[in-house]
């Protein structure tokens, strides 16, 4: 038996860190978007073969062996429901890494949607959350998908109404950023501005889409866009080209902005690429 899966990544349409747990999680409060840039997962169980786990990927340098997030997911449904076959999986690789759009919680959801599906666990989405969070802070969320308010590590969802129809796009420069650091250097900073949350929240009930863009703000972006400038030159060339807002995703270094539709997402990117930037640039909708 044979199953595929689509990924979703994830921008974040509104980020804050209203505090840190004595384990040193941080607590945090932000509203998720997916979108349909995505990965794609394919799983085939294989009778009997005593919790073999097999993973291949298109995309060269992707470690495959079971610190993937992918292989520790079907792991631990292989753990806790004493699941004797094995699986095997590949993994085509279509949202770039490290960069703030949760590529590998997504993937790591997909392997527990599978699993469940392949090994007729018959799990419910919260019982596949509880699980995921012990994986990483996004893949509840990836679970869920949509548009969404995640509180407490990430794991506390509630269901938003959905982001109006709009094009957004991506620009990914060819940085590295360490998520660790960077929520490091938020703790020493004494206090900063936080997002409006509330404000983000009535504006998508009212499909306000100047209104979302308007209460978009990440506590992040003040330390990765000052320790790398690159950001917010690509946020001042999608405001430029069209975009009605313009942000960093996650701990970075992904810039995305949001247009009225597609077309000008689409028209934003050709005019980034043909200003000579090298990195990743792709144009998507919500989902």
């Amino acid at each position: 038996m044979k199953k595929t899966i689509n990924c979703n990544a994830k921008i974040n349409l509104s980020l804050d860190v209203t505090g840190r747990r004595t384990d040193g999680y941080h607590l945090v409060e932000m509203v998720m978007q997916t979108l349909d840039l995505c990965d794609e997962l394919t799983m085939e169980r294989l009778d009997g073969e005593n919790g073999v786990i097999q993973l291949e990927t298109d995309l060269e340098g992707l470690e495959t062996d079971q610190s993937n997030l992918v292989c520790r997911a079907v792991k631990a449904l292989m753990d806790r429901h004493d699941i004797k076959d094995g699986v095997r999986m590949h993994l085509a690789k279509r949202i770039p890494m490290a960069a703030g759009l949760a590529g590998g919680s997504a993937d790591c959801a997909g392997a527990l949607k599978l699993g469940n599906e392949l090994f007729g666990l018959g799990l419910s989405g919260e019982s596949l959350r509880e699980i995921g969070v012990t994986l990483g802070a996004d893949v509840p969320y990836c679970i869920m998908g949509g548009t969404a308010l995640a509180q407490g590590i990430g794991e506390v969802l509630t269901p938003l109404a959905p982001m109006p129809d709009c094009g957004v796009l991506l620009a990914k420069p060819s940085v590295s950023i360490a998520t660790g650091p960077v929520y490091q250097a938020i703790d020493s900073m004494p206090s900063y501005p936080h997002p409006d949350t509330k404000g983000m929240i009535t504006a998508l009930e009212h499909g306000d889409i100047e209104g979302i863009c308007r209460s978009m703000m990440n506590v992040l972006e003040f330390v990765t866009g000052d320790n790398h400038p690159v950001i917010g030159q690509l946020e001042k060339q999608m405001m430029e080209h069209g975009a009605i807002g313009s942000m960093m995703s996650g701990s970075g270094p992904t810039v995305f902005g949001i247009f009225e539709d597609i077309a000008k997402a689409k028209k934003a990117g050709e005019a980034i690429r043909e200003s000579g930037f090298e990195g990743f640039v792709s144009a998507h909708k919500p989902v």
